[in-house]
């Protein structure tokens, strides 16, 4: 049986409740079209990571914030946006310090250790490209935020039919 494309965007406030809600959605749904648990735990905490840091750094500018969904035979996207405050490239401490960062998971297993030794509020990035095999991420002072995360999918069995 084909496993079916599956696409979909949330909007939610900009408020801690949303991102529980965001992950029971999006888990629900990749647990529903086969995809093996293994993969589900890597996106939803890679999600996590984002859309957390929506809610505590995009600012007052940024009432609320959008998470897409593309599912496919192939991989998963999952795109988290907001028109908050953005960053200035270059800005140490601010989050993210370059208008553009792409980086592919390293091809070797990540330790615990790699995220355990960043300061807390520093892991976020870390913890995304540890969990999925690509991240992009696009900031600009006063034009917002997106977090692109791309990872390849391992299906748990055959497509199973409701009854």
């Amino acid at each position: 049986m084909t496993r079916p494309k599956v696409r979909f965007c949330l909007v939610f406030e900009r408020e801690l409740v949303s991102v529980p809600v965001m992950r029971r959605v999006l888990g629900d749904t990749l647990r529903g079209i086969g995809v093996n648990e293994e993969s589900v735990d890597d996106i939803l905490l890679a999600a996590t990571e984002a859309c957390t840091n929506v809610v505590l750094h995009a600012g007052e500018s940024a009432p609320a914030y959008s998470v897409a969904a593309t599912v496919d035979r192939a991989g998963c996207r999952v795109e988290v946006t907001d028109v908050g405050r953005g960053y200035a490239p270059g800005v140490a401490g601010q989050g993210w310090p370059m208008r553009l960062v792409r980086v592919r998971r390293a091809t070797t297993e990540r330790g615990a250790g790699d995220v355990a030794g960043l300061a807390e509020s520093g892991r976020g990035l870390a913890i995304m490209r540890a969990c999925v095999d690509d991240v992009k991420l696009r900031t600009a002072p006063g034009r917002g935020t997106r977090v692109v995360l791309d990872k390849r999918l391992e299906w748990a069995g055959p497509l199973r039919r409701s009854a």
